[in-house]
């Protein structure tokens, strides 16, 4: 086979595979919708909700988030924070936040037991301090407006559903922030079959957001909560799944605009976080082969194949080569452009698609590596088990 046939044929494979994420991410946009409208101040008695909230060396944002939860509306909670063994100033500030004012509550960690990831265990604990029974988990790092989190408890009492997780607005600041975060709504309405997962009880479509999630207590402890995954990295998979087991419904929601999140401050911080977790999801063993041919033959392959073209002048390309090629690119495009648009990410970042896509995989296949090289990782001032 001629160089120039394989290239036709890899243009051709390229656009049929580009087709699947744009074709589903339009499917997709129609089901994946924000939590109704707020309750008015004539509803029925506010819910009562415990807001629960992990946090380790958390001293720059930790009252940013207090002011966040307390500012909430048409709510009766209470915000339970768990400090996780801050080397920094957080117990001591939520503990004078606790003492102005009786909705928060402050509970010391304890040590972290065997086969634990920090923040499953931080969770499990929470989960036991908690005095409501509609629980909202949260991240420090989510800023929120006041009709958030009643929002976001009403999406839950919509569905069927034992667990939903809201994807707030992903803020970016440092270079890989910028150029890989948008992949998110990418990867997540790209590949998943939204209203099939609704439909389902298979934990294989299961998907979630770990820095907000909604549950009631029955439901927590019906799927084992955070104990059934002690030793995961990535509760944004792996807690919607073990609801799953259990024949519980999950679901997920747009959180665009009610809530906004910045996870990582340094493009080191971005590399290290995809790693830290990347070996559970698209990064597994099972996985990374069919997502690499999926996204790199999709989303790679058009761009390397146009650069290769202009270096040749497209001479020894087969007539209609050029428009599959551009056709291939243009769906993978488009698509970060009308997710650019509807969840409010770095428009100008679309330009390097295919590259943040090219660099994406090349963090799974890095932490693939380092998993069964044994090596480990370390997370906020803590060794972590290789995944």
């Amino acid at each position: 086979m001629s160089l120039a046939s394989f290239s036709l044929i890899i243009a051709w494979a390229s656009l049929c595979v580009a087709a699947l994420p744009a074709l589903l991410t339009l499917a997709n946009l129609r089901l994946f919708y924000g939590p109704p409208a707020r309750r008015s101040a004539a509803a029925a008695s506010p819910p009562a909700v415990s807001v629960l909230v992990p946090a380790r060396n958390e001293e720059a944002a930790i009252s940013r988030l207090i002011d966040d939860v307390l500012a909430s509306e048409n709510l009766n909670l209470e915000l339970v924070i768990l400090d996780d063994g801050s080397e920094d100033a957080t117990a001591a500030i939520v503990a004078t936040r606790a003492a102005a004012d009786s909705r928060v509550r402050l509970l010391s960690g304890t040590p972290l037991p065997p086969g634990w990831c920090g923040k499953q265990h931080a969770c499990w604990q929470l989960a036991a301090g908690a005095r409501h029974d509609t629980w909202v988990f949260l991240d420090v790092d989510v800023s929120l407006r006041p009709d958030a989190l009643v929002r976001a408890v009403e999406f839950l009492e919509t569905t069927n559903a034992g667990l939903v997780s809201g994807f707030p607005r992903q803020l970016t600041g440092s270079f890989l922030e910028w150029l890989l975060l948008p992949l998110i709504h990418f990867v997540l309405l790209g590949f998943l079959p939204l209203g099939r997962s609704r439909e389902v009880n298979d934990p294989s479509l299961a998907a979630g957001c770990g820095q907000l999630f909604v549950t009631r207590r029955a439901d927590y402890e019906r799927a084992g909560g955070h104990a059934a995954i002690s030793a995961s990295l990535h509760d944004g998979v792996k807690l919607p799944r073990a609801y799953r087991r259990a024949g519980l419904l999950t679901d997920i929601f747009d959180a665009t605009e009610i809530a906004s999140c910045r996870m990582y401050a340094r493009s080191p911080d971005v590399w290290r976080g995809l790693s830290k977790n990347a070996t559970e999801g698209i990064g597994a063993a099972a996985a990374i082969l069919p997502f690499t041919i999926l996204l790199g033959v999709g989303q790679v392959a058009p761009a390397l194949l146009l650069g290769f073209g202009l270096a040749n002048g497209f001479a020894s390309w087969p007539q209609g080569t050029l428009p599959v090629v551009a056709a291939a690119l243009v769906l993978g495009l488009f698509t970060r452009v009308v997710q650019a648009i509807r969840f409010r990410l770095p428009l100008a970042s679309v330009v390097f698609h295919p590259l943040a896509v090219a660099v994406f995989l090349l963090i799974q296949w890095v932490a693939l590596g380092r998993k069964a090289l044994g090596l480990r990782t370390t997370w906020r001032g803590r060794a972590l088990a290789p995944q």
